[in-house]
């Protein structure tokens, strides 16, 4: 089973992101082999997103998805239809809010929470 991390960055034009290099943020986690891949996506919550994330998690081999963005709460809500559609079971979704980090803060806390799941 393989397990992932998404970046979802608001479009890059929202200011909570400024204080980061989003590409230093995954290129860490890759290069210490934390998860078995890692994506980014300007707008999760928007139709596109919705078909990124269905199209994502109909590959069973997934057994955990860890979502980097926004409020942990909102990405539950705004991903369920998704991960309903795709057959993905929403508690194999891991989420933490970045914004307003700068990049080794979010380093950081994305590795604290891969490390406790």
């Amino acid at each position: 089973m393989k397990k992932g991390l998404l970046l979802c960055v608001c479009q890059g034009t929202c200011p909570s992101f400024k204080g980061m290099d989003i590409f230093e943020v995954l290129n860490t986690i890759r290069r210490e082999k934390l998860v078995d891949f890692v994506s980014i996506h300007p707008q999760l919550c928007a139709d596109d997103g919705d078909e990124f994330l269905n199209t994502l998690m109909s590959n069973k081999e997934v057994d955990r998805l860890f979502v980097a963005g926004c409020d942990p709460r909102m990405q539950q809500k705004m991903f369920r239809d998704a991960f309903n559609k795709a057959g993905f079971n929403p508690e194999k979704h891991f989420a933490v809010d970045i914004r307003n980090m700068t990049t080794e803060q979010a380093i950081e806390t994305i590795k604290k929470l891969i490390s406790e799941k």
